[in-house]
Parts: structure tokens; sequence; C-alpha cells
């Protein structure tokens, strides 16, 4: 039982610490855009590749197929 004495007021602190991280970083701005990442990764970047046209990327253009980057 003595253990208990200890251990609580160490899980309180902790969680203390622990909520006002979080706090610190919502007021700090890391939560401001969640799916930006996530939807960067699906669209190109088209100043990356500045030798291709917009055109390009049409069905039928060969040169839009990603294995000419690997020749």
């Amino acid at each position: 039982m003595n253990v208990l004495a200890y251990l609580i007021p160490i899980a309180l602190t902790l969680g203390i610490i622990g909520l006002a991280g979080f706090l610190w970083a919502l007021k700090s701005g890391q939560y401001d855009d969640p799916e930006g990442a996530a939807n960067r990764i699906l669209f190109d970047d088209e100043s990356c590749h500045p030798e291709r046209s917009e055109g390009s990327h049409a069905a039928g253009d060969p040169s839009a197929s990603p294995q000419d980057d690997n020749r």
C-alpha cells in the first residue's frame, strides 16, 4: 500500500505533463493541416519536372509513361 503513495502522484504528474504538451502542440499549430501531407503524395508536383509540359500527360502519349524516367 505504501507503493501507491508514490505511484499515484507520479502517474498524475506524468498525465499533467502529457496534457500540457498536447495543449502546447495545439496552440503552436501542430495540427493545423492534418490532411495536407496525405493529399500531397497523391498529386505530382509539376515544378519538380520542368521538362514535362502540361499536354504530355495525355492518356495516349508515350512520353507520359513512368518508364521513360528510368531509361
